[in-house]
């Protein structure tokens, strides 16, 4: 399934088994393009160049949800990574030379995996629950465990830094 690289470390246990989850509600699921994880882009940078636009189906209980949505060109999706692993604490990633914790990282395997996704809103229909987005860097069938508008004024950082193209 998921072989360890040469430097990664793994934790003890593994949080999946864990009896104190956060038991999260998945409010909808994301159609994508992508159905095997080696075809998966990485970003949604790379997403976008590949293209193939992707939607969010939002679930019948959570519609609601998506009043006020419209007229929003960003969304914010918060995803569950189920096929990630959750027992890696130290990385390496391919394209990387060191390896790096996994809060360095961008990567799915972490001990929550949590997938943060801003993508533009291509249009959306609150009574069928569906958000079509200009692309997503998710496997088809990706569960969603949120949804948020995007703010430029507040969510982009315009001097912020990062120490190197690896990350």
């Amino acid at each position: 399934m998921f072989e360890q690289r040469d430097g990664e470390v793994a934790l003890q246990g593994d949080p999946a088994t864990d009896a104190d989850d956060a038991r999260l509600a998945y409010i909808g699921r994301i159609a994508s393009p992508w159905k095997l994880r080696d075809d998966c882009p990485k970003n949604m940078n790379a997403a976008r160049e590949r293209g193939g636009t992707a939607t969010v189906t939002v679930d019948t209980p959570y519609r609601a949800g998506l009043a006020g949505l419209a007229g929003f060109s960003h969304v914010v999706i918060l995803s569950w990574f189920e096929q990630a692993p959750r027992n890696l604490i130290v990385q390496k990633p391919r394209h990387a030379s060191d390896a790096k914790g996994v809060f360095a990282l961008r990567s799915p395997a972490r001990p929550n995996p949590i997938g943060l996704h801003v993508a533009r809103i291509v249009a959306l229909d609150v009574e069928q629950g569906v958000i079509e987005l200009d692309a997503i860097d998710a496997l088809d069938g990706t569960p969603v465990i949120d949804l948020k508008p995007y703010f430029a004024s507040v969510d982009a950082i315009a001097d912020a830094t990062r120490p190197s193209k690896d990350t």
